[in-house]
Protein backbone atom coordinates (compact mmCIF):
# COMPACT_ATOMS: atom_id res chain seq x y z
CA UNK A 1 0.00 0.00 0.00
CA UNK A 2 1.32 3.78 -0.81
CA UNK A 3 0.82 6.61 0.96
CA UNK A 4 -2.44 8.35 -0.19
CA UNK A 5 -2.41 12.20 -1.30
CA UNK A 6 -2.88 11.15 -5.04
CA UNK A 7 0.75 10.11 -5.74
CA UNK A 8 1.78 6.89 -7.71
CA UNK A 9 2.29 3.75 -5.72
CA UNK A 10 5.44 2.92 -4.53
CA UNK A 11 7.26 -0.20 -2.97
CA UNK A 12 9.39 1.85 -0.69
CA UNK A 13 6.82 3.14 2.05
CA UNK A 14 4.17 0.93 3.47
CA UNK A 15 0.59 2.67 4.91
CA UNK A 16 -1.61 0.19 6.44
CA UNK A 17 -4.55 2.64 7.41
CA UNK A 18 -4.75 5.33 4.49
CA UNK A 19 -5.85 8.50 5.15
CA UNK A 20 -8.31 10.52 2.65
CA UNK A 21 -6.79 13.71 4.06
CA UNK A 22 -4.01 13.16 6.35
CA UNK A 23 -3.54 16.09 9.11
CA UNK A 24 0.14 14.45 9.51
CA UNK A 25 1.85 11.76 8.23
CA UNK A 26 4.42 9.83 10.76
CA UNK A 27 7.02 8.17 8.41
CA UNK A 28 8.60 5.38 10.47
CA UNK A 29 12.16 3.57 9.66
CA UNK A 30 12.85 0.11 11.02
CA UNK A 31 16.03 -1.37 12.68
CA UNK A 32 18.66 -3.46 11.05
CA UNK A 33 17.53 -6.38 9.57
CA UNK A 34 14.18 -5.00 10.41
CA UNK A 35 10.96 -4.24 7.52
CA UNK A 36 7.72 -2.25 7.57
CA UNK A 37 5.72 -4.44 9.27
CA UNK A 38 7.35 -4.05 12.61
CA UNK A 39 5.07 -0.60 12.56
CA UNK A 40 2.17 -2.73 11.94
CA UNK A 41 0.17 -1.84 15.25
CA UNK A 42 1.06 1.59 15.05
CA UNK A 43 -1.79 3.34 13.69
CA UNK A 44 -4.07 2.16 15.77
CA UNK A 45 -2.11 4.57 18.63
CA UNK A 46 -2.76 7.34 16.81
CA UNK A 47 -5.80 10.39 15.47
CA UNK A 48 -7.30 8.76 12.85
CA UNK A 49 -6.50 11.82 10.72
CA UNK A 50 -2.63 11.24 11.37
CA UNK A 51 -1.58 8.66 8.94
CA UNK A 52 1.01 6.65 9.28
CA UNK A 53 3.66 5.33 6.67
CA UNK A 54 6.50 2.82 7.37
CA UNK A 55 9.69 2.77 4.99
CA UNK A 56 9.75 -0.84 3.06
CA UNK A 57 13.98 -1.74 2.88
CA UNK A 58 15.11 -3.76 -0.25
CA UNK A 59 15.93 -7.71 0.70
CA UNK A 60 13.14 -8.81 2.60
CA UNK A 61 8.89 -9.23 2.81
CA UNK A 62 7.78 -8.24 -0.25
CA UNK A 63 10.79 -7.22 -1.99
CA UNK A 64 12.79 -10.34 -0.76
CA UNK A 65 14.09 -10.70 -3.74
CA UNK A 66 15.49 -7.32 -4.46
CA UNK A 67 19.08 -6.83 -3.74
CA UNK A 68 20.01 -5.66 -0.33
CA UNK A 69 21.44 -2.12 -0.55
CA UNK A 70 25.09 -1.55 1.87
CA UNK A 71 25.60 2.03 1.32
CA UNK A 72 23.82 5.09 3.57
CA UNK A 73 24.39 7.04 0.83
CA UNK A 74 22.36 5.31 -1.65
CA UNK A 75 20.10 4.06 0.88
CA UNK A 76 18.99 7.28 1.99
CA UNK A 77 19.06 9.14 -0.80
CA UNK A 78 16.42 6.56 -2.39
CA UNK A 79 13.92 7.01 0.73
CA UNK A 80 14.96 10.84 0.05
CA UNK A 81 13.64 10.48 -3.85
CA UNK A 82 10.54 8.52 -2.99
CA UNK A 83 9.07 10.67 0.21
CA UNK A 84 10.76 14.16 -1.59
CA UNK A 85 6.28 14.12 -3.37
CA UNK A 86 4.95 13.64 -0.30
CA UNK A 87 6.75 16.68 1.77
CA UNK A 88 4.37 18.86 0.97
CA UNK A 89 2.00 17.62 4.12
CA UNK A 90 3.42 18.26 7.56
CA UNK A 91 5.52 14.93 8.42
CA UNK A 92 7.21 13.76 11.03
CA UNK A 93 9.72 11.30 11.25
CA UNK A 94 10.74 8.29 13.89
CA UNK A 95 13.22 6.28 13.26
CA UNK A 96 14.71 2.87 15.61
CA UNK A 97 17.75 1.97 16.20
CA UNK A 98 19.57 2.15 12.39
CA UNK A 99 16.63 3.79 11.28
CA UNK A 100 17.37 6.59 13.56
CA UNK A 101 20.22 6.93 11.25
CA UNK A 102 18.23 6.58 8.28
CA UNK A 103 15.66 9.04 9.12
CA UNK A 104 18.70 11.54 10.55
CA UNK A 105 20.46 11.18 6.81
CA UNK A 106 17.23 11.34 4.75
CA UNK A 107 16.11 14.72 7.04
CA UNK A 108 19.01 16.22 6.28
CA UNK A 109 18.99 15.53 2.43
CA UNK A 110 15.02 16.83 2.47
CA UNK A 111 16.08 19.71 4.03
CA UNK A 112 18.56 20.63 1.55
CA UNK A 113 15.79 20.44 -0.79
CA UNK A 114 13.88 22.84 1.02
CA UNK A 115 11.40 20.50 2.13
CA UNK A 116 12.57 18.36 5.45
CA UNK A 117 10.26 17.05 8.12
CA UNK A 118 9.07 19.19 11.37
CA UNK A 119 10.33 16.91 13.60
CA UNK A 120 12.82 14.38 13.79
CA UNK A 121 12.30 11.36 16.47
CA UNK A 122 15.24 8.73 16.98
CA UNK A 123 15.05 5.48 19.33
CA UNK A 124 18.11 3.05 20.85
CA UNK A 125 20.38 4.87 19.14
CA UNK A 126 23.88 6.89 19.48
CA UNK A 127 24.52 10.35 18.21
CA UNK A 128 26.10 9.98 14.78
CA UNK A 129 29.13 11.28 16.12
CA UNK A 130 29.62 8.64 19.27
CA UNK A 131 28.47 6.07 16.95
CA UNK A 132 31.24 2.88 17.56
CA UNK A 133 31.92 -0.26 15.13
CA UNK A 134 30.61 -3.50 16.06
CA UNK A 135 34.22 -5.38 15.04
CA UNK A 136 37.20 -4.06 14.00
CA UNK A 137 37.02 -6.83 10.87
CA UNK A 138 34.87 -9.16 9.11
CA UNK A 139 31.98 -9.60 11.36
CA UNK A 140 31.13 -13.56 11.03
CA UNK A 141 27.66 -14.86 11.21
CA UNK A 142 28.31 -16.00 14.91
CA UNK A 143 29.27 -12.40 15.89
CA UNK A 144 25.95 -11.08 13.50
CA UNK A 145 23.63 -13.33 15.39
CA UNK A 146 25.09 -12.81 19.32
CA UNK A 147 24.57 -8.93 18.26
CA UNK A 148 20.48 -9.80 17.16
CA UNK A 149 19.94 -12.21 20.39
CA UNK A 150 21.67 -9.56 22.64
CA UNK A 151 19.56 -6.57 21.73
CA UNK A 152 16.23 -9.04 21.91
CA UNK A 153 14.64 -7.39 18.58
CA UNK A 154 11.36 -9.30 17.07
CA UNK A 155 12.16 -12.86 15.42
CA UNK A 156 15.85 -13.27 17.44
CA UNK A 157 14.58 -16.67 18.37
CA UNK A 158 13.94 -17.66 15.12
CA UNK A 159 17.60 -17.42 13.92
CA UNK A 160 18.34 -20.68 16.21
CA UNK A 161 16.75 -22.79 13.43
CA UNK A 162 19.15 -23.42 10.41
CA UNK A 163 16.41 -22.61 7.73
CA UNK A 164 14.89 -19.47 9.02
CA UNK A 165 18.62 -18.25 9.43
CA UNK A 166 19.42 -18.94 5.56
CA UNK A 167 16.39 -16.46 5.17
CA UNK A 168 16.85 -13.75 7.60
CA UNK A 169 20.79 -13.44 7.76
CA UNK A 170 21.24 -11.63 4.35
CA UNK A 171 19.58 -8.94 4.58
CA UNK A 172 20.90 -8.50 8.43
CA UNK A 173 24.09 -8.77 7.28
CA UNK A 174 23.75 -6.64 4.82
CA UNK A 175 22.26 -3.99 7.24
CA UNK A 176 25.65 -4.45 9.51
CA UNK A 177 27.64 -3.64 6.25
CA UNK A 178 26.29 -0.49 6.21
CA UNK A 179 26.18 0.43 9.51
CA UNK A 180 29.73 -0.61 9.70
CA UNK A 181 30.78 1.68 6.72
CA UNK A 182 28.55 4.93 8.16
CA UNK A 183 30.12 5.07 11.14
CA UNK A 184 33.76 5.57 9.38
CA UNK A 185 32.23 8.44 7.27
CA UNK A 186 31.10 11.82 7.77
CA UNK A 187 28.46 12.49 9.52
CA UNK A 188 25.13 14.33 8.06
CA UNK A 189 25.34 18.14 8.92
CA UNK A 190 23.13 19.67 11.83
CA UNK A 191 19.33 19.45 11.55
CA UNK A 192 17.36 22.86 12.68
CA UNK A 193 14.42 20.86 13.82
CA UNK A 194 13.58 19.53 17.33
CA UNK A 195 14.98 16.26 18.13
CA UNK A 196 13.50 14.05 20.68
CA UNK A 197 15.72 10.88 21.29
CA UNK A 198 14.08 7.89 22.93
CA UNK A 199 15.89 5.07 24.83
CA UNK A 200 15.93 1.71 27.38
CA UNK A 201 16.88 2.82 30.60
CA UNK A 202 18.50 -1.12 30.57
CA UNK A 203 20.05 -0.96 26.84
CA UNK A 204 23.78 -1.22 27.28
CA UNK A 205 24.61 0.43 24.20
CA UNK A 206 23.98 3.31 23.81
CA UNK A 207 24.17 5.02 26.73
CA UNK A 208 21.97 7.27 27.91
CA UNK A 209 24.70 10.41 27.18
CA UNK A 210 25.14 8.98 23.55
CA UNK A 211 21.71 9.13 23.38
CA UNK A 212 21.49 12.78 24.71
CA UNK A 213 24.07 13.92 22.68
CA UNK A 214 21.78 14.61 19.81
CA UNK A 215 21.38 17.46 21.22
CA UNK A 216 24.74 18.64 19.19
CA UNK A 217 23.26 17.55 16.23
CA UNK A 218 20.48 19.82 16.04
CA UNK A 219 20.18 23.80 16.30
CA UNK A 220 16.51 23.18 17.64
CA UNK A 221 15.58 22.15 20.87
CA UNK A 222 16.51 18.04 21.49
CA UNK A 223 15.00 16.56 24.37
CA UNK A 224 15.35 12.73 25.94
CA UNK A 225 12.78 10.81 27.53
CA UNK A 226 13.64 6.88 29.09
CA UNK A 227 11.44 3.74 29.23
CA UNK A 228 12.35 0.62 31.15
CA UNK A 229 13.97 -1.75 29.63
CA UNK A 230 16.36 -2.75 26.57
CA UNK A 231 17.13 -2.15 22.87
CA UNK A 232 13.86 -2.69 22.35
CA UNK A 233 11.95 -1.04 24.69
CA UNK A 234 8.87 -0.17 22.60
CA UNK A 235 7.77 -3.24 22.13
CA UNK A 236 6.99 -3.72 25.87
CA UNK A 237 5.79 -0.07 26.12
CA UNK A 238 4.86 0.49 22.41
CA UNK A 239 1.24 2.93 24.04
CA UNK A 240 3.25 4.67 26.37
CA UNK A 241 5.45 5.56 23.21
CA UNK A 242 2.85 6.64 20.88
CA UNK A 243 1.12 8.38 24.02
CA UNK A 244 4.57 10.96 24.30
CA UNK A 245 4.53 11.27 20.47
CA UNK A 246 0.78 11.93 20.69
CA UNK A 247 1.55 14.85 23.12
CA UNK A 248 4.85 16.04 21.87
CA UNK A 249 3.11 16.49 18.00
CA UNK A 250 -0.06 17.76 19.25
CA UNK A 251 1.49 21.21 18.70
CA UNK A 252 2.75 20.80 15.11
CA UNK A 253 -0.79 19.99 13.93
Amino acid sequence: MSLSSGQPATRWLRTYRPVAVPRLRLVCFPHAGGSASFFRSWPQKFPADWEVSAVCYPGREERIAEPDITSMAELAGRVADELAPHMTLRTVFFGHSMGASVAHEVAALLAGRGAGPAALLVSSRAAPHLLRRLSDGDLTDEKLLATVGGHGGPGAELLQDPEMRELFMPPIRADYRLLEAYVAEPKAPAVDIPVVAYFGTDDPQPAPDEVRAWAELTSARCEARAFPGGHFYLRLHEAELARDIRERLVALV
